[in-house]
């Protein structure tokens, strides 16, 4: 059992484990730089080839500009070493985060001074400049700037006090301005905001950046597992078996992660908007997880506020923690938590029948789930079209959904596309569901792209069932080879 608290303990644990981290002493520059580098690392997801799948995670010990500063990525790039840094089967972690999910332990806040207030920087000293104080990386030389790629953003609604934490991209603008996107109509923070703008205040949100792993992947979560009003770090609690600690923040009525290796504390001010590009002029945003870079935002309606900051603080010789914004560590942080939702979405209308589902790095973690589903008698025909369709209700931005038998293996998508092969004819086994919205970031959901489609995000859902009918389930038997104990003859590879 690895005990981790933090992103210092869980880099111990990857450095005592062989294969899972890298380090370099050569000197990096967070611009585009460190995002090139860790490409050909172990980036994996939809980054575009050549990239390694399952690569390590990767520490920079020495970055251009800012001295005594490192960063770290990739750190949940690979499944199995998210199974490793929350201590489960990487194969059942939907099924190991729904039961997080049924158990949660609220987080505490903290008495006195935080580990993640060791430093403080207030924006009223003379010499605060988020850019040479935050070593946020740009993915790529078209970056409408350095962008925080895993802050993890808390706020508190107005008027009832429910507390919420959701991952934001974040743009740096100046010494003290950052941009924040915020998905229309997706995020709880998006609603709180609302109330505030309505209300005429700002909104106090504190920034968390260099985290224990399992906070990272608790943020993922979604309606309707988690509805307005339920504060993820209940679920991070459950997985380490005890609360998540929380700090009051210096110079904003908010909390933070005790434990966090930078904070930015600041507010949201009502009617101060930025073009997220205004420094860059590109038009581009940064990579998003569908493998497209995106639109710069700051027009109606997609204005973006911005987060006025008040202050850093941070732990002694900070880990600025980043991700590739299309990399197998965004599809590791939406597409568990997706897992889950759909895993406990069927198994409450059907129990029994799920054996287990991915959502496939292909799809960022968001568009595409892969359900293999159990055919128990003939009276479970037909159900397992049923499961598709609640897949699409537990999480409402999921656009294909492949349905397959146990015997196929979810994780190999050469496989599932064998069942697809072998197991579907396109006239009677493909559902298409029109007209239904989906996802924003996804450039083929435009009338561009097709007439029919009304509004940017609409999409026809799909269901590609690639189940045998059951009453044919004796003509489609595997080839069945003998068992035996391959590490007898290749120890090095099975030992």
């Amino acid at each position: 059992m690895n005990e981790i608290y933090d992103l210092r303990s869980a880099l111990e644990v990857l450095k005592n484990t062989p294969g899972q981290l890298v380090e370099t002493n050569v000197e990096a520059d967070p611009d585009a730089e460190i995002s090139g580098v860790y490409r050909y690392v172990g980036a994996g997801g939809t980054v575009a080839r050549p990239t390694r799948e399952d690569g390590p995670a990767m520490l920079f010990n020495n970055v251009k500009g800012f001295p005594g500063a490192r960063v770290a990525i990739g750190l949940l790039s690979s499944r199995k070493r998210v199974g490793l840094l929350l201590n489960a089967d990487y194969k059942r972690l939907g099924w190991h985060l729904r039961d997080a999910v049924k158990h949660t332990i609220d987080p505490v806040v903290t008495d006195g001074p935080a580990p993640c207030q060791e430093c403080v920087y207030r924006a009223t000293d003379q010499d605060f400049d988020l850019r040479k104080l935050v070593p946020a990386p740009t993915n790529t030389p078209e970056d409408a700037g350095p962008y925080i790629t895993m802050g993890l953003c808390a706020g508190t609604d107005p008027e009832n006090g429910d507390t919420d934490v959701t991952i934001h991209r974040l743009c740096i603008q100046s010494r003290d301005e950052m941009t924040m996107f915020i998905t229309p109509g997706s995020r709880h923070l998006g609603a709180f905001w609302d109330k505030y703008l309505k209300l005429n205040k700002p909104m106090p949100i504190s920034v968390s950046i260099g985290l224990d792993p399992a906070i990272y992947m608790c943020a993922g979560f979604e309606p309707p597992t988690t509805p307005i009003g339920f504060n993820e770090l209940k679920i991070a609690g459950a997985l380490r078996g005890k609360p998540v600690e929380l700090a009051r923040c210096l110079t904003i009525p908010e909390t933070c992660i005790a434990h966090a290796e930078y904070v930015i504390e600041g507010e949201l001010i009502p009617g101060r908007v930025m073009r997220e590009d205004i420094n860059s002029n590109t038009g581009k945003a940064m990579p998003e997880f569908p493998g497209y870079t995106g639109e710069a935002k700051g027009e109606e309606p997609h204005y973006l506020p911005v987060l006025k900051v008040k202050a850093v603080t941070t732990r002694k010789n900070p880990i600025m923690q980043s991700c590739i914004g299309p990399s197998q560590e965004h599809v590791s942080m939406a597409g568990i938590p997706t897992e889950a939702s759909v895993i406990d979405m069927i198994e409450r209308a059907m129990p029994g029948r799920l054996v287990n589902v991915h959502a496939a790095p292909c799809g960022g973690g968001k568009f595409v789930s892969i359900i293999q589903f159990n055919k128990n008698n003939i009276n479970d025909e037909g159900r397992q079209r049923q499961a598709a369709l609640l897949a699409f209700s537990a999480f409402s931005e999921m656009k294909h959904v492949f349905l397959v038998d146990p015997d196929v293996d979810i994780f190999d998508m050469s496989d599932v596309m064998w069942a697809m092969t072998t197991r579907f004819q396109g006239d009677v086994d493909f559902i298409p569901i029109p007209g239904v919205h989906c996802h924003v970031l996804d450039p083929s959901n435009d009338a561009a792209f097709d007439p029919f489609i009304r509004v940017h995000g609409i999409a026809c859902k799909a269901i590609f069932d690639c189940t045998v009918p059951y009453a044919l389930k004796d003509k489609f038997v595997r080839c069945r080879f003998k068992e035996v104990d391959p590490a007898k003859w290749v120890p090095e590879l099975f030992s």
